[in-house]
């Protein structure tokens, strides 16, 4: 409900938000060897991103629970509906010094055992490497956002492109 006030009622015209990097469930099981970027294809935040994680020695690749519209329901959508770029960022499912399939499985029991539930609280056996990593990606995207020369964009024909095109047409447009 927040993140969809925020995006009805922005501070600034919504044309002036460049774009919208959601960390969400953040990853507390240790560091990956890839990042997981909900939205992956839809616009132009994917470079940022790719060069970024490569950056890190990590490869980006696209949501591992695709079944689960999960780009529909996060709080990036809401931004996603007004027109702004919007991704969610976040710890892959290769994770380092783990075996193959480890993260995906890991993932699935703690939200079936966790998620939106009492036990969805810090426990002191996390492992916040991974989630340090993440946040820093998130941080030098942010800046290659605000210090390209223009603003991120829709894929053409995505969804939300003419939403953007509308938005940025509007008198109130930077």
């Amino acid at each position: 409900l927040g993140s969809e006030w925020l995006a009805l009622h922005p501070p600034v015209p919504i044309a002036r938000v460049a774009a919208d990097l959601n960390l969400d469930g953040l990853n507390v099981f240790g560091r990956t060897r890839d990042l997981t970027l909900v939205g992956l294809g839809k616009s132009s935040l994917d470079e940022g991103a790719r060069a970024v994680a490569a950056f890190q020695g990590r490869t980006v690749m696209g949501d591992p629970f695709p079944e689960k519209g999960v780009y529909y329901r996060s709080d990036h959508f809401s931004f996603a509906k007004v027109g702004v770029p919007s991704v969610s960022l976040g710890g892959g499912v290769d994770f380092v010094g783990r075996p193959p399939g480890w993260g995906k499985e890991n993932a699935e029991a703690w939200t079936a055992r966790h998620y939106h539930q009492p036990s969805d609280e810090w426990t002191p056996d996390w492992d916040l490497s991974g989630l340090v990593e993440d946040a820093r990606l998130a941080f030098h995207v942010a800046v290659r956002v605000a210090n390209a020369p223009g603003l991120p964009r829709w894929r053409a024909g995505d969804e939300f492109e003419v939403v953007r095109a509308a938005s940025l047409a509007s008198p109130a447009a930077p």
